[in-house]
């Protein structure tokens, strides 16, 4: 168990969000918490990060891309923690750590155990909260959201409501959570269409996804410079959740962003194209802030956030927001 306090960016407009969602709390973070899983190639394992104080705790569930372990997205997740959250995040099957690779028969199937995976921590939330000194008593388990970065991303839009088509094109079951009541899709891929490669075809079946059904309030982050190898579709693909969905009602693009955007899946890691620290220091307090305000109606956070950017934020991101099936753009002039 260890105590860290998150360190704000000295940025004017990262101070100026500070003001809006306030400054940072001390924060626990507890690794590895073990859920039995009966089935599973190996237990499931999450990290668990809360502020040391406050009740009525709002949860964030956190999906990582391809590859990563409960240890990554630090910068996004002991900040989240410092606003307030208790952040968990559960290493899925295809972490890296447990080499199970493209090869393993049992690789096909990752993608639905990585559904599971996060209702399963849901229904064993109990045993979790438990297992943070201190936590007990202190969380609303009726203000629970789910975030993800890129494939991480994709499971969680299954939760939000989104289906995935089959082979005639047809939407396959409704894997939503209606415990989950808010989502933040990071770097999402989009609609398959000719464009997705063969590799992706073949591998990825969840990269046929119908976005109709995604009716859970949700943010879509996209980065205007990532160009997935997945598909030959240039950066608006990573925007296919917000134009056709009726849930994702806001769209945050970030300028000169790649897919890590920023560097949201930590400090100085090799995957990382478009490292700047002010980047991510804007997107740890916007998406706290939708957060807040979508868990939250009496939370304003999200549109005196959403305003500033658009006031004095033009070199770092706009906003687009649906209202009445139109999308308005939020953006300096």
């Amino acid at each position: 168990m260890s105590t860290v306090t998150a360190q704000p960016s000295t940025a004017p407009i990262v101070g100026a969000l500070d003001a809006i969602i306030g400054g940072a709390d001390p924060v626990v973070s507890v690794a590895p918490v073990t859920l039995a899983t009966p089935g599973r190639a190996v237990p499931l394992e999450a990290r668990v990060s809360a502020p040391l104080t406050g009740s009525n705790l709002p949860v964030i569930v956190f999906s990582h891309g391809n590859g990563w372990p409960l240890d990554g997205y630090a910068p996004l997740a002991s900040f989240w923690a410092s606003r307030g959250f208790v952040v968990v995040q559960p290493t899925h099957l295809d972490s890296r750590r447990l080499g199970i690779g493209f090869g393993d028969p049992r690789f096909a199937r990752i993608w639905l155990e990585r559904i599971d995976d996060m209702t399963r921590i849901l229904d064993e939330f109990g045993l979790i909260e438990a297992a943070v000194p201190g936590l007990e008593g202190r969380v609303n388990r009726d203000c629970i959201a789910a975030v993800g970065h890129s494939w991480g991303a994709q499971t969680v839009q299954t939760l939000l409501g989104a289906r995935v088509l089959d082979a005639d094109g047809e939407p396959g079951p409704d894997m939503s959570d209606p415990r989950v009541k808010a989502g933040v899709l990071l770097a999402a891929t989009g609609l398959a269409g000719a464009q997705l490669h063969p590799f992706a075809a073949e591998n990825f079946p969840f990269m046929s996804p119908s976005f109709a059904e995604l009716s859970t309030p949700t943010l879509v982050v996209a980065g205007d410079r990532d160009q997935s190898r997945m598909s030959s579709r240039g950066p608006d693909w990573f925007t296919d959740a917000f134009t056709f969905s009726p849930g994702a009602t806001d769209l945050l693009t970030l300028f000169g962003a790649e897919h890590s955007l920023g560097g949201i899946p930590g400090y100085e890691v090799a995957e990382t194209t478009d490292e700047n620290p002010v980047r991510v220091a804007v997107l740890q307090r916007l998406t706290s802030a939708y957060l807040r305000s979508a868990l939250n109606p009496d939370d304003h956070s999200w549109s005196a956030a959403s305003a500033l950017l658009a006031e004095v934020g033009d070199e770092i991101g706009r906003v687009d927001r649906k209202r009445g099936g139109a999308t308005q753009q939020h953006q300096a002039a």
